[in-house]
């Protein structure tokens, strides 16, 4: 029985989507890798098709299509094998910002061109000295008359080098509460003070453009804040939940893409004159892989139908978050180990799968703090 309520314009989308990626997509994921970027225009086709913001509302320059199609468009972009082109980032968690604190400008102005993709954005949160503790933040935003003038780092920004536009969160030094200092404000590529520095080479995710930021006096006038002032740190845990849920997904996803490729090896891959899918071995850690990705998405689905009901399920979300991540990074391993010694080779796709999945156990709040927020609740 299905949990999630499909319909059959779902499905053509999610076919049209597969479609398109196997065309245009998976073939150039190689040269991207290698590139360590994924180029400007294979975000701009993507646009073109109407995979991008497919929650934004059409006067916006959207289709305003429900939570759905980001569940499937994330489900089949981590089926590519490649996390160069984020699409969850772009249109789930950074557009939200904007759609739910900007102002009537800053919506007409930004999101038609997220749509199209000739936007590209990124958030910028996490700073050298700063991680999950967001009200720690350095990156300070003093006023100046209608501008504020920016001064900070920020570190590990993915989308950090094709970036158009940046979400970026400062802090007020006058304001002692440090989660009342606490603002969102964007920012444009090309700003006087705003530069790109390098990209960071990173063990997995290698054709995302992962970058570090600086603002040296980086003037940014007050009306590109995203809702009133001080009210930064309450949107950024307002939006937590959503980015937490879209790491789940990618995580669940990209699981059972691990399997289906494993089981397809162990069929084909023989030892001893039979395939290796006919040894006790194998079979019992295909099953018990196969167990723990229809548990992961099972709990998975009930959480999207709670989103997108409106319901608060941060508790479960943050649970989800980190079970899921572990439980891919263990299939992963497991995936790695049934292929031998060429699960550790570059040409065989579990090799980048088996990298790429370790990240998602630190970003989004590392599992411990995702462990730290059940607890809580639990009056723990």
């Amino acid at each position: 029985m299905e949990i999630i309520p499909y319909t059959d314009e779902h499905r053509m989308f999610r076919d049209s989507v597969r479609k398109y990626l196997e065309k245009e997509v998976i073939p150039n994921v190689e040269e991207w890798e290698e590139a360590g970027i994924t180029p400007r225009s294979a975000w701009k086709k993507l646009g073109d098709q109407g995979f991008l913001g497919t929650g934004v509302p059409e006067e916006y320059g959207g289709p305003g299509g429900d939570f759905l199609y980001s569940v499937i468009m994330t489900e089949e972009m981590s089926r590519t094998n490649h996390m160069g082109l984020c699409t969850a980032l772009h249109s789930d968690i950074v557009i939200p910002y904007i759609l739910s604190y900007g102002s009537e400008d800053l919506k007409k102005k930004y999101l038609p061109g997220c749509v199209s993709g000739d936007i590209i954005t990124a958030v910028a949160m996490t700073e050298p000295n700063t991680g999950s503790d967001l009200a720690a933040i350095r990156t300070t935003a003093v006023e100046d008359g209608e501008d504020v003038i920016i001064n900070g780092q920020k570190t590990f920004i993915s989308n950090g080098i094709n970036c158009g536009i940046c979400v970026v969160a400062v802090r007020d030094p006058k304001v002692q509460d440090p989660y009342s200092a606490i603002d969102l404000f964007v920012i444009e590529e090309g700003t006087p003070g705003f530069e790109k520095g390098k990209q960071i080479k990173k063990v997995g995710w290698r054709s995302q453009d992962t970058a570090e930021l600086y603002f040296t006096d980086c003037r940014v006038p007050k009306a590109n804040r995203l809702g009133e002032k001080g009210t930064g740190f309450l949107h950024l845990m307002e939006k937590l939940q959503q980015e937490r849920l879209m790491c789940a997904i990618g995580a669940q996803a990209l699981a059972e893409y691990m399997l289906e490729i494993t089981i397809a090896y162990c069929k084909e891959r023989t030892a001893f004159g039979r395939p290796i899918s006919k040894f006790q071995h194998s079979q019992f850690e295909l099953v018990e892989m196969a167990t723990d990705i229809k548990l992961g998405r099972t709990f998975l689905d009930k959480l999207i139908v709670d989103h997108m009901e409106g319901k608060n399920v941060v508790v479960d979300v943050s649970m989800a978050k980190f079970w899921i991540t572990e439980m891919a990074s263990r299939v992963a391993d497991r995936c790695v180990q049934l292929h031998g010694g060429y699960g550790y080779c570059d040409e065989y796709p579990i090799s980048r799968a088996w990298r790429d999945i370790r990240v998602t156990r630190i970003f989004a709040g590392t599992n411990e703090i995702m462990r730290q927020i059940a607890a809580r609740f639990m009056g723990l």
